[in-house]
C-alpha cells in the first residue's frame, strides 16, 4: 500500500544545531530554582526508574485501538479480538499487542478537554490545562529532574522524532525547571549532523577550541551571569555529553535478530534506540510516531500506522522484560486526543477529546487492569471519568514519586501535579 497523504498538516521542524541549542535556551526565563524533595532523585537512583512515552502524534483512534465498538453505528469495519487477559478485547489491528495485554493497563474513560493539537499535547504532557501567567514543565522535564541519579552521562530528557522532526508541541518543555531539564530532540533518532566534530578537525584542536570557549564564557559570566548565560552553557554541556556517547545511537551494533523483531522501518529503529538510551541511563525518552490525524480514510490510515506500531511495541515490551528493565521502566502510549466516534463523509474521524483511551505498562503498573468505560457506541464516558491530571499523578506515583509535593521556582510553591486530581489507584501495583 502506498503511503497516504495526511489531511491535517502542520509545518515540519527540522533539527539543526541552532534548534538544538535554542531548545535549552528557550526554557530559562524564570530564574533561580528551589525544589521539593531534593533527595528524591538520589533515593530512586538505586532503582534506576525510567519513563518511556510513545506518542502517537495527530490523535490515534481509540476505536481502532484500545476501545473497539464493533457492530455499532460508530464502530467501523474492524473486529474486537481477545487478548492475553480473559474478557479484555482490543482492536484486531493490534494482534501482537493483544498478546501483551497481561502487561498493560488500559484507561478507557479519558476526557482531555481540548480537541486542538497544540493545546491537547500540552495538556497531555503537563497534566494541566493552560493557565495564564505560568507555563508548567512537561513530564519529561519533571522525570529528568526528580529521577535523575546525578551521574554524568547523556541528557536525561530525549525526544526521538520522525524524519523531518514534525510535531505539534513547543520547545519550552522544561518551563521553570530550566535548561538542564529541557528536551534534546533527535530527528530520525540521530544527533544533529552538524553537532559532531568535523572530520578535518583533530581531537586536540577541538579540545583547545572548546577550552578557549569555556574561558571566554566563564569570564563573561562573572560579570553578566543570567538565565540566558546559564542556558547557553547548559546547551553546550548537553551537546558534549551527546557527542561523548555517540555509540549509543548506533542501532547497527544490535544483534540483527533483535533488530528484525523490532522491524527495519523507522519506528522499529526508533523504539530500539529508545531501549538503548534507557539502558544507557537516560531517565526519559519520548518516541513520536506520526501521523494519526485521520480526517479522511481513517481505516486505511490506521491499517498502515498501527501495522507499523504493533509488532515493534510488542517486541519492546518483551525486550524490556527479558533484560529486567520493565519493572523499573514506566511505558505510556498516549496521543494529544482521540478521534470522533462519528464517521464523517470522507470515511474519516475528526478530533475528539471527550472520551478516549491511553495504555500503560511496566514500573508500578498493574498489568491486565482496565479502568473506565464508554457508552455502547463510544460517544461519552459511562464510568470513571478521568482527566490528564489523574494520569500525571499516576505516572509519578508509578515510579515512586509523590505528586502532591511542590516545586519552588523563585520561592513560590507550585504543585508538581494538579492538586485537583489524584492518581488512578486501580491501575497501580
Amino acid at each position: 500500500m502506498p503511503r497516504c497523504d495526511y489531511a491535517c498538516r502542520t509545518a515540519d521542524h527540522s533539527v539543526t544545531r541552532r534548534g538544538f541549542l535554542g531548545a535549552a535556551g528557550a526554557t530559562a526565563a524564570l530564574g533561580p530554582l528551589g525544589f521539593a524533595a531534593p533527595g528524591a532523585g538520589a533515593e530512586l537512583a538505586k532503582a534506576q526508574k525510567r519513563v518511556l512515552v510513545l506518542f502517537l502524534s495527530g490523535g490515534v483512534s481509540q476505536l481502532e485501538t484500545w476501545d473497539p465498538k464493533p457492530n455499532t453505528d460508530t464502530g467501523g469495519p474492524f473486529k474486537a479480538i481477545p487478548t492475553s487477559v480473559p474478557g479484555t478485547h482490543i482492536c484486531e489491528l493490534l494482534p501482537h499487542t493483544a498478546k501483551q495485554a497481561h502487561r498493560l493497563a488500559i484507561v478507557r474513560s479519558l476526557n482531555s478537554v481540548s480537541p486542538d493539537h497544540g493545546i491537547g499535547q500540552r495538556i497531555m504532557m503537563t497534566g494541566r490545562p493552560p493557565e495564564a501567567g505560568i507555563e508548567y514543565p512537561e513530564l519529561g522535564a519533571v522525570a529528568a529532574r526528580l529521577l535523575a541519579s546525578g551521574a554524568p552521562g547523556l541528557p536525561g530528557h530525549l525526544q526521538i522524532l520522525p524524519k523531518g522532526g514534525s510535531g505539534f508541541g513547543t520547545k519550552a518543555d522544561a518551563a521553570f525547571l530550566g535548561p538542564k531539564y529541557a528536551s534534546v530532540s533527535l530527528g530520525d533518532g540521530k544527533p544533529p549532523a552538524d553537532l559532531l566534530r568535523p572530520k578535518d578537525l583533530s581531537p586536540e584542536s577541538d579540545a583547545a577550541r572548546e577550552e578557549f570557549r569555556r574561558k571566554l564564557n566563564d569570564r563573561f559570566a562573572k560579570s553578566r551571569k543570567s538565565a540566558a548565560t546559564d542556558a547557553y552553557t547548559e546547551s553546550f554541556d548537553q551537546a558534549e555529553r551527546v557527542v561523548r556517547q555517540g555509540e549509543v545511537f548506533d542501532v547497527e551494533r544490535e544483534d540483527p535478530k533483535v533488530a528484525d523483531r523490532y522491524g527495519r522501518h523507522d519506528l522499529g529503529r526508533h523504539l530500539l534506540l529508545a531501549r538503548r538510551l534507557l539502558e544507557a541511563g537516560v531517565t526519559y525518552v519520548k518516541v513520536s510516531h506520526s501521523n494519526y490525524d485521520t480526517h479522511h480514510e481513517n481505516f486505511d490510515f490506521h491499517i498502515e500506522q498501527l501495522g507499523e506500531f504493533d509488532r515493534p511495541f510488542a517486541a519492546l515490551l518483551d525486550d524490556l522484560a527479558d533484560r529486567g528493565m520493565l519493572d523499573s521502566t514506566l511505558v505510556v502510549v498516549m496521543s494529544e486526543m482521540g478521534r470522533t466516534p462519528k464517521i464523517n463523509d470522507r470515511y474519516g474521524r475528526d478530533h475528539w477529546s471527550k472520551a478516549w483511551s491511553v495504555a500503560l505498562a511496566g514500573a508500578g503498573i498493574k498489568g491486565g487492569a482496565v479502568v473506565g468505560k464508554t457508552t455502547a457506541n463510544g460517544t461519552a464516558v459511562a464510568d470513571r471519568e478521568v482527566y490528564s491530571g489523574h494520569l500525571f499523578h499516576t505516572y509519578l506515583a508509578a515510579v515512586g514519586l509523590d505528586p502532591t509535593k511542590n516545586f519552588y521556582p523563585n520561592e513560590r510553591p507550585v504543585p508538581i501535579a494538579d492538586p485537583k486530581a489524584a492518581a488512578i489507584r486501580e491501575i497501580l501495583a
